[in-house]
């Protein structure tokens, strides 16, 4: 017996090169996943309307000299008791910290419910621009009523 090494012929066991790639089974694994995430897609989104509840927060400790910034629905501002210009409270509040660093402190902001955004806007902008980002929002406290 001897094993046919080179030459034509064809036969049983002849074994043709094929250096093209087929790419019919990997079209057809893609368009069947395009296919499932077009179907998938639309189910994953909430469409449902729900009212969530108020969260309610457990009290927090007050620090040992809080500032308060209240923001009344007149526009008018009030560092503590004080009233002060709505572009300054930046600069009054730097004044009565003292040689603190103005990063290290929390602001507490007190705002009435019809204050206007742009109002609330204008505070926060300046109390960022004197170097004030904690700030605090101070809300009715739920568990009372």
């Amino acid at each position: 017996m001897a094993a046919k090494l080179s030459g034509g012929g064809g036969g049983k066991y002849a074994i043709e090169q094929n250096s093209e790639i087929n790419v019919t089974p990997f079209v057809d694994i893609m368009l069947v996943l395009l296919i499932i995430f077009m179907v998938a897609a639309p189910l994953a989104t909430v469409s449902v309307e729900v009212k969530l509840p108020v969260a309610v927060a457990p009290m927090q400790q007050n620090p040992p000299k809080p500032f308060y910034v209240s923001i009344q629905a007149n526009s008018r501002v009030y560092l503590g008791d004080d009233e002060v210009d709505i572009d300054s409270v930046g600069s009054e509040l730097l004044g009565q910290i003292g040689n603190k660093v103005p990063s290290d402190e929390r602001i507490f902001i007190r705002a009435d419910q019809t204050t206007r955004y742009g109002d609330f806007m204008q505070v926060m902008n300046s109390l960022q621009d004197s170097g004030f980002y904690s700030v605090a929002l101070v809300g009715e406290d739920q568990s009372a009523e």
